[in-house]
């Protein structure tokens, strides 16, 4: 084998004239009917759902009303990865997202990976959300007392969990009733029963995530039968959802007590940052605006612009609901599944009218991520197939409907079954670990490319700055701050090493004397490395365990190209 074949690039016309080749042997283009604002809406509708609902609870428990801090600290970050997807946008309106960007920057390999890498991000994204939904929508049931069976509404491992540290409780005696008094959730209690009632086949409890299944195979129904109709679900959903947060952040303004921001910061930087995972999770969303090129009216054009305009907007909701969250009832009593529906219960401005409001609006916006997901990670399997790295099948293109069709049914399969099983925490980190990767190889493709080379075709450049005069002033002024306001932190960081939880951190400390480096050698453009050094800084705070599983994740990938993509790629076979 010819290991430099595995790093051969593809050219930006290469891959556009494939593209359209393709397309047009066999009638298999895409149906275009995306305009700007549509591509906005579906940046809102990924990114406005379980962080806002869901996971922005437990940021502000740890962070406490310092979380917009890291709102703004994570947009900024996804703002630079932003800005060079737009860059790639505009250079190749292609499905494939950063898989095809990967291809011209680095070679097949690394698009293989960072392919391999979206369809894992994809698909554990969804899982995470369809669980969301079923918690929010089986809630609106049982408000309406329709109660569906506890066994019918988790995942096995959260029963097992749940049962184990019950029946440890009720060994030394305790009653069910007085586990409320002890700090036992109610979320627990219901693992308890929930495997406590199962109904057995041999000998084991039948636990699954029904409602889960239910919303997948509906979302694959919609994804499959259109783009316009995907388009025109996602715009009057996310119409609706952006209206009820709205209303929410205006109506919880009269109840903000400025005493619950103070401390600002309870538990330092180190409380602010371990929810960065949960607040990633958010913002993944225009990832999956990307994967829509071939379906756009104008991509060049409209891709960046929709990229940027649904970052800021959701990054100002994001801010403004934190505030509001944390003053209207105090950090601490903010570490539950459903925060906004919590602070207007009786511990928050007691107004019960308004959580049936938030709950359906809960789910109308997890129901639109999961859409947007759904669409998104099918053109990534059509992508990688027209490049022979995956089974023809994969790009198959249905007659009627111009969809992705086995691709979008296949998705359906892989989402819906782990759903039915699979635990909301473990699955989150992951899927934050595999998009900072996917954002830092952008970055990176970008400074590969040559960014500030002059193209007159290119209908968006990145604002070429010489990172040569500011990313080492940066570096110096990062250290110092460091060294100054938290000498402890750093004492206690080399006082119990070795330790395998700070390798991902001192690897970045080698990564960024790197980079600055090349800053000063090269002149690399200033904002991708700065998205390079964001990004990678945060999945630093995402622990060894995620790498680790993300290791594995990978490997599974690289027998998977050596047995099938290797021999079938396109690339390699063009240039025997």
């Amino acid at each position: 084998m010819n290991w430099k074949s595995l790093f051969r690039t593809k050219s930006i016309p290469q891959i556009v004239q494939d593209m359209q080749a393709w397309g047009e042997a066999d009638d298999k283009n895409l149906k275009k009917a995306l305009g700007v604002w549509d591509l906005t809406a579906f940046g809102v509708a990924a990114i406005v759902g379980a962080g806002i609902f869901s996971t922005i609870g437990n940021a502000a428990f740890y962070g406490g009303p310092a979380v917009v801090f890291l709102f703004a600290f994570t947009a900024i970050a996804c703002a630079f990865s932003a800005l060079c997807y737009a860059e790639f946008a505009a250079s190749l309106p292609v499905a494939g997202s950063a898989y095809t960007y990967a291809y011209a920057s680095f070679g097949e390999i690394l698009a293989w990976i960072i392919g391999w890498d979206l369809l894992m991000e994809y698909a554990i994204s969804n899982i995470a959300v369809a669980i969301s939904w079923s918690e929010y929508f089986t809630g609106i049931l049982a408000s309406y007392g329709i109660h569906v069976p506890r066994y019918l509404t988790m995942d096995f491992l959260s029963a097992y969990r749940g049962f184990n540290t019950v029946d440890a409780l009720l060994a030394q005696g305790l009653k069910l009733s007085e586990l409320a008094d002890k700090n036992i959730s109610t979320s627990v209690i219901n693992a308890f029963h929930a495997w406590a009632d199962a109904p057995r086949l041999l000998g084991l409890p039948i636990i699954c995530n029904l409602p889960a299944l239910f919303i997948t195979a509906i979302v694959t129904g919609v994804a499959y039968f259109g783009i316009r109709e995907s388009k025109l679900t996602s715009n009057i959903l996310v119409a609706l959802k952006v209206s009820v947060i709205l209303l929410v952040i205006g109506l919880g303004a009269f109840y903000i007590h400025p005493g619950n921001w103070i401390p600002f910061a309870p538990n330092g930087a180190g409380g602010v940052f371990k929810g960065v995972s949960a607040v990633f999770f958010a913002y993944i969303g225009f990832d999956a605006i990307s994967t829509t090129a071939e379906e756009c009216h104008n991509p060049q054009r409209d891709l960046p612009r929709g990229m940027i305009y649904s970052l800021v907007i959701c990054t100002v909701l994001y801010i403004l609901m934190s505030l509001v969250l944390t003053g209207m009832v105090k950090h601490t009593h903010l570490d539950v599944g459903d925060p906004l529906a919590f602070v207007f219960g009786p511990e928050g401005a007691n107004l019960p009218w308004i959580s049936g409001m938030i709950a359906i609006s809960a789910v109308i916006a997890l129901f639109t991520v999961l859409l947007v997901y759904q669409l998104g990670q099918p053109r990534i399997w059509m992508a990688m197939s027209r490049d022979g790295l995956l089974p023809p099948i994969f790009s198959s293109i249905h007659p009627k409907y111009k969809t992705p069709g086995f691709s979008t049914l296949f998705t359906g399969v892989v989402v819906a079954i782990p759903s039915l099983f699979m635990n909301l925490t473990e699955v989150t980190d992951l899927t934050s670990t595999g998009t900072l990767f996917a954002f830092s190889l952008v970055c990176a493709g970008v400074l590969r490319i040559d960014p500030h080379q002059k193209d007159p075709k290119r209908k968006f450049r990145i604002p070429y700055i010489n990172s040569k005069f500011a990313f080492p002033p940066m570096v110096l002024i990062a250290l110092f701050a460091l060294f100054h306001f938290n000498s402890e932190g750093v004492q206690a960081f080399f006082h119990d090493w070795p330790h395998h939880a700070k390798i991902p951190l001192l690897c970045y400390g080698v990564e960024i004397l790197v980079l600055t480096y090349f800053c000063i050698r090269k002149n690399l453009s200033l904002i991708p490395v700065l998205g390079l050094a964001t990004c990678t800084y945060l999945m630093t705070e995402l622990g060894i365990t995620n790498w680790i599983r993300f290791g594995v994740w990978l490997i599974v990938g690289f027998f998977i190209y050596f047995l099938y993509g290797v021999r079938h790629s396109r690339l390699r076979q063009v240039s025997r």
